[in-house]
């Protein structure tokens, strides 16, 4: 009997790691991850495979793909009969024709349609808590607001007290925060929301009491749709670190969007998504989604990305604006890291005269995200784009402009996080004026900046070399 034993094992090790194999091969679309979890599952028999089951299988594809099925046609106004080849074109002048290319695109993967009509005014620094508080405050049906972080403090209690009063006046408040953003302060600030009998949700908690700066799977969005018409996009938390944006040690830099118009809609239904996801609870009505005016002039559409959908949309709308791009790109990120692709498009952008600028902390608040960086970006300078250091306060906004009339905005990083494996939402904008607005904001900022030049990358020392590297290779987690 004890001769029959190898054979036994040696049996279910073959069955267990072929089919974990097997779904690995089915399913997974990088064929670096698919080869490393191949790899593990063979070499370390039954472990590799319970670890694969245990962290390489996308269980938030399947409870979203569920949810869909189950969606009410009241839920939101949003599904559109008709293809995307009927969706409007953006309006754009003789030099700018070639852009229309990404709205193409973007027409076959984002799942919203553009749209005419909007008014969007970027908010620095405290002014967009001064905006978003007052929105509240003036608010009559309801508030929907969902954020990465929430922290439990001057500023978190800022927007208690004004959700805290809205709820008193009858308006119906839905607040989501993601369930390792709210555990950056303690006690987390879900307790609090709740004592007050607002309504809040975590997507999806975790049992792990402090915060992880690395964890994957996130909900990253920041979105506030106050009485279905007013919204508000963008990149910041809420933390008292954006209170002190003048405090170069201890503050936070960002820039955030209140957005009027068609698009706020677009807005509305990912929130609406969401909070059914966490909750089971529908959003239907004229109260979450009433009738929208034209509010300005500007072309927009909202993208919702996340490791839920077929697509990595955020992802595909940058590589198709570096794809079109003639004559300048410029980008704003306090996380950069792209992956491979991005990194060749951006060189080859420069390499054809295009101008290509990054402005990117000078000093990052995540260690391992810095060294990341500097890891590869010899290769862009190289190429002849050019990278600007921001100086302290930590820069954490996010934006993108091309040729002066194609704008990205939201919660989006250039880093594989956002672009992979957490849930983000960000807005494309068609329209001159509000590009030059925008590059305004970075003209300001690159002439705070230090280029930063292909001879200090190629100096740092062997250690140095090998340490940015190490972390480089952490890169798809950061």
């Amino acid at each position: 009997m004890s001769a029959v034993w190898p054979a036994l094992v040696a049996i279910c090790v073959i069955l267990v790691a072929g089919s974990a194999s097997a779904h690995v091969i089915l399913h997974k679309r990088d064929v670096r991850a698919a080869i490393g979890w191949v790899g593990l599952i063979w070499l370390v028999p039954f472990a590799g495979a319970g670890l694969y089951g245990l962290l390489g299988i996308n269980r938030i594809q399947r409870r979203a793909a569920e949810l869909r099925l189950h969606r009410s046609p009241a839920g939101t106004p949003l599904a559109i009969h008709r293809s995307a080849a009927q969706w409007p074109a953006p309006a754009l002048a003789a030099d700018d024709k070639h852009l229309a290319a990404i709205a193409r695109l973007i027409d076959t993967t984002a799942g919203y349609p553009l749209t005419v009509g909007n008014a969007i005014e970027p908010l620095p620094g405290v002014a967009a808590y001064d905006a978003m508080i007052e929105a509240i405050a003036g608010s009559r049906r309801t508030v929907a607001m969902s954020t990465y972080i929430f922290d439990n403090d001057r500023a978190g209690r800022l927007f208690a007290d004004a959700l805290e009063a809205a709820v008193g006046r009858g308006v119906l408040v839905r607040v989501l925060i993601d369930g390792v953003g709210a555990r950056y302060s303690f006690p987390a600030m879900t307790g609090n929301l709740r004592a007050r009998n607002i309504p809040v949700a975590e997507f999806l908690p975790t049992f792990v009491p402090v915060h992880m700066a690395y964890a994957n799977l996130r909900n990253h969005r920041k979105i506030l749709v106050v009485d279905g018409r007013t919204g508000f996009t963008g990149g910041m938390n809420v933390r008292r670190t954006h209170l002190l944006a003048a405090d170069r040690r201890n503050g936070t830099a960002d820039t955030h969007f209140r957005i009027e118009g068609p698009v706020v809609a677009q807005l509305m239904s990912t929130f609406d998504d969401d909070w059914a996801f966490c909750t089971g609870e529908r959003l239907p009505g004229p109260d979450w989604f009433p009738p929208l005016a034209d509010a300005g002039a500007i072309t927009a559409r909202g993208i919702a990305a996340g490791p839920d959908e077929d697509f990595e949309r955020i992802r595909y709308a940058i590589l198709a604006a570096l794809s079109q791009a003639q004559r300048r790109i410029r980008i704003v990120s306090p996380y950069f890291v792209p992956e491979p692709i991005l990194m060749t498009s951006l060189a080859l952008a420069a390499m054809r005269g295009v101008e290509v600028d990054i402005c990117i902390p000078r000093r990052n608040n995540l260690r391992l995200v810095q060294w990341a960086s500097r890891a590869k970006i010899g290769q862009l300078l190289a190429a002849g784009c050019r990278v600007w250091q921001t100086p302290p306060p930590f820069d954490h906004s996010k934006l993108m402009t091309v040729d002066g009339t194609w704008s990205l905005i939201g919660s989006a990083n250039w880093d594989q996080r956002s672009l992979r494996l957490n849930f983000e939402f960000n807005v494309e904008c068609y329209d001159k004026g509000f590009a030059a607005r925008l590059d305004r904001l970075i003209d300001e900022k690159k002439a705070a900046s230090r280029p930063l030049p292909l001879e200090q990358i190629e100096k740092r020392s062997l250690a140095v070399k090998l340490r940015d590297g190490t972390a480089w290779l952490l890169s798809p987690y950061l």
